[in-house]
């Protein structure tokens, strides 16, 4: 892991049995506190989406506006909301997905994406891979293409990567940090 990689994961803190037992919560929060770090990720995540041509950014509900809103701003980038379903006014596109206890739905506004964006999705952490999934076909689905999706941390034994993989089309998946 890089040098830059090691100070995020120190600003990382494990919250054991939340939200439920035997679940291992990563709280981003020390780390957002951290001006240092959080303008390491903020830089980093920007630098991915100019290289892979990015010309919107995709933040996913919740975490991922708090990420995908900076990094639009230091990447010259407009931000787009995915949020869930029922909380944006207008007219919407959803998708809904499976969860691992039930199912859920996303929406964004369908006039925030058109043809001929590149959309670079930006999370907090890569799990299993749903709500990811569902976006990519969202962005599809409005007529995008997917620049790539960048989070800050990957829980790869959770198998979002394998999930993801086939709705990525060869676009890229970059995580700063894999567990």
């Amino acid at each position: 892991m890089t040098e830059a990689g090691q100070l995020l994961l120190s600003r990382i803190r494990d919250v054991p049995d939340y939200p439920q037992p035997g679940v291992m919560f990563k709280d981003i929060t020390p780390l957002l506190a951290d001006p240092a770090a959080f303008t390491i990720l903020t830089d980093t995540l920007a630098e991915l989406c100019v290289r892979h041509g990015a010309t919107k950014i995709v933040g996913l509900e919740a975490r991922g506006f708090i990420l995908g809103a900076p990094v639009a701003v230091r990447a010259g980038l407009g931000f787009i909301p995915v949020r869930k379903a029922g909380k944006l006014p207008g007219a919407t596109l959803s998708q809904a997905y499976d969860l691992e206890y039930g199912s859920a739905e996303i929406e964004v506004h369908a006039e925030d994406l058109v043809t001929g964006d590149r959309i670079m999705v930006i999370d907090d952490v890569l799990a299993t891979g749903g709500t990811a999934e569902a976006s990519l076909t969202l962005i599809r689905r409005a007529g995008a293409e997917v620049a790539g999706v960048a989070v800050l941390m990957e829980l790869g034994f959770l198998g979002g990567r394998p999930r993801l993989e086939p709705a990525l089309q060869g676009a890229p998946l970059d995580a700063l940090i894999t567990l």
